[in-house]
């Protein structure tokens, strides 16, 4: 089993050597292990008395995301308890599994949370930007929040098919049609967007 992981540098003193064997990666120093390359730590029970720490390069490691991570995903379907997800990414690196997803209708919004409809929050197709708040069961079904002013939709289209423009933080236009569509809004940086 794995624990989540950890950014490194070289040189980040990771453990001491009562605590963790040494695997690739890293190098040994008065009894601590450091780490020799810029990546991510690995720890990796493998049945010994003590877990085997390692250091892979990012484009090595199949990232997992994390609690407290900010995930972009895209909205598969919605009922009147949740919309599910497929995670997109963790930051800005892209996943190469595909992880699932469920953000609850107590965790659209920090106010007004009886209020909350998810019809009016997402709609199947947007891209919500979302952070763990509890890690996946067997399914891999990550539990996440909006329920803060930065996450929530970030890119939606219309009925029309134009990507929708925010004019609050609950709505959004069509630029074609100007037809307003309920939406719960990220209040993104414009460069986010341009991306």
């Amino acid at each position: 089993n794995m624990s989540p992981m950890k950014l490194c540098v070289p040189g980040d003193r990771l453990c001491s050597t009562e605590d963790c064997m040494p695997g690739t990666g890293v190098y040994l120093r008065h009894g601590y292990i450091y780490s020799s390359l810029a990546g991510y730590v690995l720890r990796k029970n493998e049945g010994e008395e003590l877990p085997v720490i390692s250091v892979v390069r990012e484009t090595e490691a199949q990232l997992l995301p994390d609690v407290g991570a900010i995930v972009t995903c895209k909205v598969t379907c919605i009922n009147p308890r949740f919309a599910k997800v497929h995670i997109l990414y963790v930051g800005s690196t892209p996943l190469k599994d595909r992880f699932r997803g469920t953000i609850r209708k107590e965790d659209v919004r920090a106010t007004e949370k009886d209020r909350v409809e998810t019809y009016k929050s997402f709609r199947p197709g947007d891209i919500v930007l979302a952070k763990v708040i509890s890690l996946g069961d067997v399914q891999s079904n990550y539990l996440l929040t909006t329920a803060e002013n930065e996450l929530g939709v970030v890119v939606a289209h219309s009925e029309a098919g134009a990507q929708m423009v925010p004019i609050s933080w609950c709505e959004m236009q069509c630029p074609r049609t100007h037809a307003k569509e309920f939406r719960k809004v990220a209040r993104v940086q414009p460069e986010y967007l341009q991306a």
